[in-house]
């Protein structure tokens, strides 16, 4: 490979002579282009190939490293099987082992007899002996034989740094100490492939990480130095390795400390920017311009003793607390969190109504049609009274509520009209209330379910008249975010949380169902259904493997065909087998919104039994009547996602139940499922969720932008809390970045790179 120091990260790998073509097209598949691409295109884990063992010491299990001469390579060819196998002898001075190998037929000439290699894999036990299973190699440099090691000749080794090893080897005063070290040091500074913790790298077909450290350790010793950007007193205070540093260690550690530092540092970077970008954000965003929404406490009064139920007291806090951002100048960025079913709804609903009291709009945005109704059914029986307009805008239907039970259809352009004059001060619908056509006259509160992020701009979108207010924000979840998320990822966000359910709410029964107690579990259902209840059925995706094909690949629209199978497999399985007595409906993404809402009626209305869907299908339509949620292969889903499931039922004043069902026996699986039958709350799952299944079940890992060793970082709360007070301490020396040019190079780079709205 040609010698590449000096050139900058950002030149394409394609200007590397001696890439070879077919690596190049490979490494697009990674998103691999340029320098800078593959030397943080960061190890996924470690094989530890770092103790060498005489042959004699080999032991059946053993994961090792073995020096020796190559004294006879043959290949042998399976004709029922269709592939063939090479076998090496190897020797050292303690005896000799097999190596195997299938379908590399080019061994033959890369293993020649008399060759010296490393040798690391798994010691296998056959039949008559022990036998190295598919192990590594590496040539040997022969340099490095009087050394009592080898290294790999054809891969361009410093000629230096080996003569020097050889030097120091050699030295006449050096004790048993020195030799070893300059042994080992010579040794790892050389192999890429054997004989050291190995770096394993997601890979692609036809690029294994072999061919990636192939390319990597070339690139790491030409390079050149990089500059460091990271403040040198936060690298000191958290204890991290410098950046050049960090770079080999993480590629070719010579220990497993080497390697966890190297990636505490990365981890901790991208931490460490995303921190201070949501900051800069917050302050940005506490600059601008919002209406302000005035409270009368006595009307306040009114309006929640009005309601047909009392406000629990965590419903209450949150209400205050979104009360008091609303009625300041400056734009409220909040996060309402609570269970399925806690009254999350309300709570906005009620701030809807001030602002519309106040002269203002109001846009509640679901991301389906589905819960866009559900929400603005929920309005109306909450405020029959209410004596302004309200509206739903749909891509399938258009309506008004005008108080005293009076509603009508109209048309999709005069309710456009209506809500542009300001007539209209509650608009319920889809995200597709950001569109060109629907304009606003006085947007004072937006209200987004199920959407943690929605930044300025979006919001501007909402604002057609280019009017110089922002509105306030107020996100709705149920999914519970664990603490070092809020910390980082929603960092921006202020939070208020329900962590109660309104009273009178009965426990759900929930437990595991095994394959052997499937078909108690139908006879229970049976059982309620005849006694009038009704069920939901989960189905979960089927998995993109049983059709040889990497998740990675699929498009949004092949896996709706796979969620799309799934429900439709189910329902058939159901509706002919399992329940041919019962009505059993189904409901997926590839169902046309007015059907799925004549679906969705009907289950209301009780004239279905029993309805299947996806789990990405909204079924969170509040039917008091459902008091069954079955969820098919529960293993499958995260615990904060099946306890969302779970909240859906239970809504009545029958008892509820939920039904678990997995094919898995594994212990782990079921310690996982325990969990939700145990959980005293959501955010308790969540945490453990975090831990189990990583931060991509909470914020989808390609939907950040982030790199994989940041997603893992945001598990470790000290990394958090130590990447937030360096952001703090920087942003209070040094807001503007001035005396920090690097960082701030840094900074504006890494804004381009995410994308969390």
């Amino acid at each position: 490979m040609a010698n590449i120091m000096g050139l900058n990260l950002q030149v394409p790998l394609s200007q590397i002579k001696g890439i070879p073509p077919r690596f190049l097209k490979r490494l697009e598949k990674l998103k691999i282009l340029t320098i800078e691409d593959i030397l943080w295109h960061f190890p996924s884990r470690y094989e530890d190939f770092s103790e060498i063992l005489p042959i004699s010491q080999l032991e059946p299990g053993q994961q090792t490293t073995v020096q020796g001469v190559v004294r006879d390579v043959k290949l042998k060819r399976s004709f029922r099987r269709r592939f063939v196998i090479v076998e090496a002898r190897i020797a050292d001075n303690s005896g000799e082992i097999k190596a195997v190998w299938f379908n590399q037929p080019y061994l033959l000439n890369t293993l020649r007899p008399g060759r010296m290699a490393n040798f690391s894999g798994k010691v296998s036990l056959g039949e008559k002996e022990i036998y190295l299973s598919h192990p590594a190699y590496e040539l040997i440099d022969r340099r490095l034989t009087q050394m009592g090691t080898q290294m790999d000749a054809d891969v361009g080794a410093d000629e230096t740094q080996i003569n020097a090893d050889v030097n120091a080897y050699d030295t006449q005063n050096a004790d048993e100490n020195q030799r070893e070290s300059a042994y080992k040091s010579a040794l790892i500074s050389e192999t890429r492939h054997t004989a050291r913790l190995v770096p394993i790298y997601p890979e692609t077909r036809g690029l294994t990480s072999r061919g990636i450290r192939f390319l990597i350790q070339p690139i790491l010793k030409n390079i050149g130095e990089l500059p460091e950007w990271l403040p040198e007193e936060i690298l000191k205070k958290v204890g991290l390795p410098e950046i050049n540093q960090a770079l080999n260690d993480i590629h070719f550690p010579e220990s497993e400390e080497a390697a966890l530092s190297a990636k505490r540092r990365f981890a901790f970077e991208d931490i460490f920017l995303l921190q201070i970008f949501n900051m800069r954000q917050k302050l940005k965003l506490a600059k601008e311009k919002a209406p302000v929404i005035e409270t009368n406490l006595t009307e306040l009064k009114k309006i929640t003793e009005a309601l047909p139920f009392k406000l629990t007291l965590s419903q209450k806090k949150s209400l205050w607390e979104i009360v008091q951002d609303i009625g300041k100048p400056a734009p409220m960025n909040r996060l309402l969190q609570g269970d399925v079913g806690s009254g999350k709804t309300v709570v906005a609903a009620v701030a809807a109504l001030l602002a519309a009291n106040n002269g203002f709009q109001s846009a509640f945005m679901a991301p389906t049609e589905i819960l866009a109704r559900q929400h603005f059914q929920t309005l109306k029986k909450l405020f029959p009274d209410f004596n302004e307009k309200i509206a739903l805008i749909t891509s399938s239907e258009s309506k008004i509520f005008y108080g005293d039970s009076l509603e009508s259809a109209v048309k999709k352009a005069d309710l456009v009209k209506k809500v542009e004059s300001g007539e209209i001060k509650i608009i319920f619908g889809t995200h597709s209330l950001i569109q060109k056509n629907i304009k606003f006259a006085s947007l004072a509160l937006v209200v987004i379910d199920e959407q943690h992020r929605f930044g300025v701009k979006q919001r501007a979108e909402l604002l057609k008249n280019h009017s110089r207010v922002i509105p306030h924000l107020l996100s709705m979840s149920a999914t519970p975010i664990p603490r070092t998320l809020m910390l980082t990822v929603f960092g921006d966000l202020d939070l208020s949380v329900i962590n109660e359910l309104p009273e009178n709410r009965k426990g759900i029964v929930t437990k595991i169902v095994d394959p052997i107690n499937r078909s108690l579990a139908y006879d229970f259902i049976r059982s309620q259904v005849k006694k009038g209840r009704q069920v939901f059925v989960i189905c979960p995706r089927i998995e993109p493997s049983a059709n040889n094909e990497p998740a990675a690949n699929l498009r949004i629209s092949e896996w709706q065909k796979l969620e799309t199978k799934s429900v439709m497999e189910e329902y058939e399985k159901l509706s002919q087998k399992i329940f041919p007595d019962l009505r059993v409906g189904m409901l997926h993404g590839q169902i046309k919104s007015k059907e799925k809402a004549d679906i969705m009626k009907k289950f209301q209305k009780g004239e279905t039994d029993i309805l299947v869907s996806t789990s990405v299908i909204e079924v969170g339509v509040d039917i008091p009547n459902a008091s069954i949620m079955l969820i098919e292969g529960a293993d499958r889903f995260g615990l904060a996602q099946l306890y969302q499931f779970r909240g859906r039922v239970g809504r009545g004043e029958y008892q509820s139940f939920c039904f678990l069902f997995t094919d898995s026996a594994a212990k782990t699986t079921n310690d996982r499922l325990k969990a939700i039958v145990e959980a005293k709350n959501g955010f308790e799952l969540a945490e453990k969720d975090l831990k189990l299944r990583g931060p991509g079940e909470f914020i989808g890992q390609k939907q950040t932008g982030l790199p994989d060793v940041a997603m893992r970082g945001l598990q470790d709360f000290e990394l958090i809390k130590s990447s937030r007070e360096a952001a703090v301490e920087i942003l209070g020396k040094d807001k503007n970045m001035k005396n920090h040019p690097l960082l701030a190079e840094k900074l504006t780079e890494f804004e381009k790179k995410i994308h969390l709205e």
